[in-house]
């Protein structure tokens, strides 16, 4: 059966529109490997977690992310400067914060901490936001790992995370006002963006995940994700 050239023109319309769909959907998921040659030569061993930048409008942003780092990190074979302990450091030497934490020298935090690296995490997201349908607290943060021996950059890494993950919208809008309403009152009622910034904070820092941080020295897994000397 022949279609008509208006029919046609829909249908090739159409199959364009799905190949472009699908080509940034795979251009958008795949990720080039991670370049771990900084990394493998440093092979630090400790870490020195600066309080985290804030660049949303949640005040409570920086020191719930901080609050969170030290596990995944921990878990991943490194030593973690005690975060509350180095936060006081800054303070007790006039640095009030993060964004005059971060402006201090490399050297200079060698010199007082000892650490082998440094981590500077800035949140990019932090809070819940609400609409008719739905409510969603998201927190997203990136990360760079700094050498404070050699000054080089040996990792970086972003990461998300949201409350709306697996939520099933089936029940039409009905149901989905229903899970909205719920939804709101357990997110307004508790923290619950900082349960969700753990959440993002292990997706950032856990060693074992493609293009993410290597396994450190106190794991029994270092060495067996490329962090053998090169």
């Amino acid at each position: 059966m022949r279609l008509n050239p208006f029919k046609a023109r829909l249908v090739k319309a159409g199959l364009a529109a799905m190949v472009a769909a699908a080509l940034s959907t795979g251009c958008a998921t795949t990720k080039a490997p991670y370049d771990y040659t900084q990394f493998k030569q440093s092979r630090p061993s400790s870490i020195l977690v600066l309080p985290p930048l804030n660049g949303s409008p949640d005040i409570n942003a920086t020191y719930s992310m901080l609050s969170q780092v030290t596990l995944p990190l921990a878990e991943s074979g490194y030593y973690v400067f005690p975060v509350s302990l180095v936060d006081e450091t800054f303070h007790q030497n006039g640095l009030n914060n993060p964004a005059e934490m971060h402006e201090v020298k490399l050297q200079k935090l060698r010199e007082i901490f000892g650490a082998d690296a440094a981590l500077y995490i800035t949140v990019t997201q932090y809070g819940t936001s609400y609409t008719v349908i739905s409510s969603e607290s998201r927190v997203s943060a990136e990360a760079r790992l700094i050498d404070l021996r050699s000054e080089q950059v040996l990792w970086s890494g972003t990461a998300t995370a949201s409350s709306a993950e697996g939520r099933n919208s089936s029940g039409g809008l009905v149901g989905m006002l229903v899970q909205a309403v719920v939804s709101q009152i357990i997110e307004s009622s508790t923290n619950h963006s900082h349960r969700i910034a753990g959440i993002a904070s292990n997706r950032l820092l856990s060693a074992g995940i493609p293009n993410g941080m290597l396994y450190g020295p106190r794991s029994p897994k270092y060495q067996t994700d490329g962090n053998a000397r090169p």
